[in-house]
């Protein structure tokens, strides 16, 4: 490690910290994106502190040590370069890597088809929006996210990117885990991320032609009005505030 660090850093397996963490913590005010006076939900009031955790160095505990270097001689092995892990995080007992987008899939593969490692099943794919209620300028703001379990060793780890709004693009990994198929699709449905190679990127939730992506923080609050017992029910921002 000592020498990782005099050289420069880069293996974040090896422990080295990165110069920054991969997402700024900041504090969050109420709810829904409301603001003033038009907060009728009773979540103004609202104070979250903002939670990012530091990126970990070595030794990380357990088995994630273990893990780390059985992964860096995997990758090694196959020609993947180390710096495909961004960050090493481990928070609440929990281990999470971040990756290069443009090589997810290659280090997923490598996690299911090493021996040493054996990560058979892709549990869920999910997406994620850090932009900033405020409209503050947050550094790829879009994650996704991906839980996988090794079934052989009864182990989980967790694999984050983190994406730019303008260029939402990562690798597809419905041929290593075929189960992500539907899991990609909802999650381009609601957060717009494209994943290169999915056999059929298509809407799952909302009709084919609808515009925009729900869970973005750029999507409006509103909605449609809604017809209940011969009354009519505004959409969300344009009911009634109290001033």
């Amino acid at each position: 490690m000592e020498q990782q660090q005099a050289a420069g850093g880069g293996d974040a397996l090896a422990g080295t910290r990165p110069a920054a963490a991969i997402s700024e913590t900041r504090t969050r005010s109420g709810m829904f994106g409301v603001r003033g006076t038009g907060d009728t939900s009773g979540y103004g009031g609202l104070r979250l502190p903002g939670h990012a955790p530091a990126p970990a160095e070595r030794p990380f505990g357990g088995w994630f040590d273990e893990f780390a270097d059985e992964l860096g001689a995997a990758l090694d092995e196959r020609g993947i370069p180390r710096d495909s892990i961004e960050q090493v995080t481990v928070d609440r007992d929990e281990l999470t890597l971040y990756i290069v987008p443009a090589r997810l899939n290659a280090v997923a593969r490598t996690l299911r088809d090493d021996p040493g490692l054996r990560f058979e099943f892709c549990s869920g794919v999910s997406g994620v929006d850090y932009s900033a209620p405020d409209g503050s300028p947050v550094d790829r703001p879009l994650h996704v996210v991906y839980h996988l379990l090794s079934m052989t060793y009864r182990r989980r780890v967790r694999l984050e990117v983190a994406l730019d709004l303008e260029q939402p693009h990562v690798d597809s990994v419905v041929d290593v885990y075929p189960t992500a198929d539907w899991h990609e699709r909802e999650t381009w449905d609601m957060f717009g991320v494209v994943f290169d190679g999915h056999p059929a990127l298509t809407r799952i939730l909302m009709p084919d032609d609808w515009d925009g992506h729900p869970q973005r923080k750029s999507y409006p609050l509103g909605g449609i009005p809604v017809e209940y017992k011969g009354a009519e029910i505004p959409p969300p921002d344009e009911r009634r505030a109290y001033s």
